[in-house]
């Protein structure tokens, strides 16, 4: 009984062939796999900023379904998911970018504090800026 198993690593084809000369054959395109890898594992945090920016986004709109003080229109919505977007890649960029963890603290903390100070500046106009909300 004779077998024999051949490995081209450049597809990963694998062909098994048993002692009846009935053949198995296993066709992989590795580069194609490892580029759809990476490009999934890419987006992958790309769809959890947005899934945490929208779950954010939720809190205010089922707010305004149960009281009358929380008053926001399409466009609050709109600049809330812009700054939060915003925010959040840039966290992304500076996890992924900054390799000492002392400045990776700093520029986060630095981060958050302008994120806050923005969005307080458009609630309630605590600098008076002609951006201020009312």
């Amino acid at each position: 009984m004779r077998r024999k198993v051949t490995i081209n690593l450049d597809l990963l084809q694998i062909k098994y062939i048993n002692g009846n000369n009935k053949q198995l054959s296993f066709i992989v395109n590795v580069k194609r796999m490892v580029y759809k890898t990476f490009i999934i594992m890419k987006n992958k945090r790309l769809i959890i900023i947005i899934a945490i920016v929208a779950l954010l986004l939720l809190i205010p709109l089922t707010a305004m379904q149960f009281t009358d003080e929380v008053r926001w229109t399409l466009f609050d919505f709109i600049v809330a998911a812009g700054l939060l977007l915003s925010a959040g890649l840039t966290l992304d960029f500076i996890i992924r970018k900054v390799k000492r963890a002392k400045y990776r603290i700093v520029l986060s903390v630095a981060l958050v504090a302008i994120l806050l100070l923005i969005w307080a500046e458009l609630a309630v106009g605590i600098f008076g800026t002609p951006f201020a909300g009312s």
